[in-house]
């Protein structure tokens, strides 16, 4: 009887559809391409969302990455807007800090909060990369697309390519009346809601022993200005570092990303904690050094999300899904720096785990 329940979840785990997953997800929140930034940041904000795909008009754009990822009318199949890519967070601070300029300049933050946001997509890598799941691909293949990094991906409420039946994955090339949105948290916020059997004894396991400890990880240290930390954050493609207190590094340190290892912890500084700011606090809050900007952005709660390399992958999902943070810093009992588990980390060491 035991042996004919664990296969019936095992088949119900592997059944899963990235139709299932995003089952309760709202309707797509996007932005026309002429929108401002000032306009796409009031919309992250009121939705609490870091990222918008940006639509524009069939014919005229070129998609991000290739893609040709449309909307059409359900009756007559018309095509009705092209999504060109996706602005994040990263995308609107990277443009904010970006060039020489006066960042306590109120003229300058109206000029480039003025910008159109189709200037502004692919500022960051992340933007260019836009793509979708057929609703007919399995978990698994949904948790090997986001292994790789891929963060999220629009899924059609009706695919018009389901036809042939044949095709699952991650494609470039759809057109549907509608999509959702899924993204990494999701997957892993549906694998916490729905307890498995298949899963226990692989959640149950430790981070370090699932090998989803990743080592290398830079930091900012607590005197680095925001221009500055936003700047080495584009650069290496990082939505969010760690600050470190670290009084014996070179002048010149604090003006980059430093290895964070070994290092006490004081902060997070990310680029979606812009979610909680609005564009007049944004303007007295960019001159300050990273760390002050948190604890402006956060209040009092600073609380760094962490966990030893001893904590069960279970402890982990359920601190980035609780705390909606999208890595993890790994510390020593001494609360020093050891690595980083992000969502990616987690996805793809559960993955290998279940094959």
């Amino acid at each position: 009887m035991q042996q004919e329940k664990s296969k019936e979840d095992h088949s119900r785990l592997f059944n899963i559809t990235a139709k299932d997953l995003t089952a309760g997800n709202r309707r797509l929140v996007e932005v026309p391409y002429t929108a401002t930034l000032s306009h796409a940041m009031n919309t992250l904000v009121a939705n609490s969302i870091s990222s918008l795909p940006v639509a524009a008009p069939p014919g005229h754009w070129i998609g991000a990455g290739g893609s040709m990822i449309m909307e059409s009318d359900k009756q007559t199949g018309a095509v009705r807007k092209h999504y060109i890519g996706i602005l994040t967070m990263l995308d609107i601070l990277a443009h904010i800090a970006g060039g020489e300029h006066n960042l306590s300049d109120p003229t300058d933050l109206d000029r480039k909060m003025g910008s159109q946001v189709s200037s502004v997509i692919g500022h960051c890598l992340e933007g260019l990369s836009l793509w979708t799941l057929n609703p007919s691909t399995t978990l698994l293949e949904c948790m090997e697309v986001f292994s790789k990094g891929i963060h999220r991906a629009l899924v059609p409420v009706e695919s018009s390519i389901e036809s042939s039946n044949t095709i699952s994955g991650v494609e470039l090339v759809e057109s549907s009346s509608a999509y959702r949105m899924l993204t990494q948290m999701d997957l892993l916020q549906f694998l916490r809601d729905h307890h498995f059997d298949d899963l226990k004894d692989v959640l149950s396991r430790s981070i370090s022993d699932l090998r989803a400890v990743n080592e290398s990880v830079y930091a900012v240290t607590a005197s680095t200005s925001v221009s500055n930390a936003i700047k080495s954050m584009k650069a290496a493609l990082l939505n969010a570092v760690p600050i470190v207190h670290a009084p014996e590094v070179a002048e010149e340190d604090h003006l980059q990303l430093i290895n964070g290892r070994h290092r006490k912890v004081i902060g997070t500084f990310s680029a979606t904690d812009l979610k909680a700011c609005r564009l007049l606090e944004l303007q007295a809050w960019l001159p300050l050094s990273a760390l002050e900007f948190t604890e402006k952005v956060s209040g009092n709660e600073r609380e760094t999300v962490s966990c030893t390399e001893e904590a069960t992958m279970e402890e982990a999902i359920e601190k980035v899904v609780t705390r909606r943070v999208h890595r993890v810093w790994v510390v020593n009992h001494q609360g020093l720096l050891k690595g980083v588990v992000s969502l990616t980390d987690i996805i793809r060491s559960i993955r290998a785990a279940l094959l």
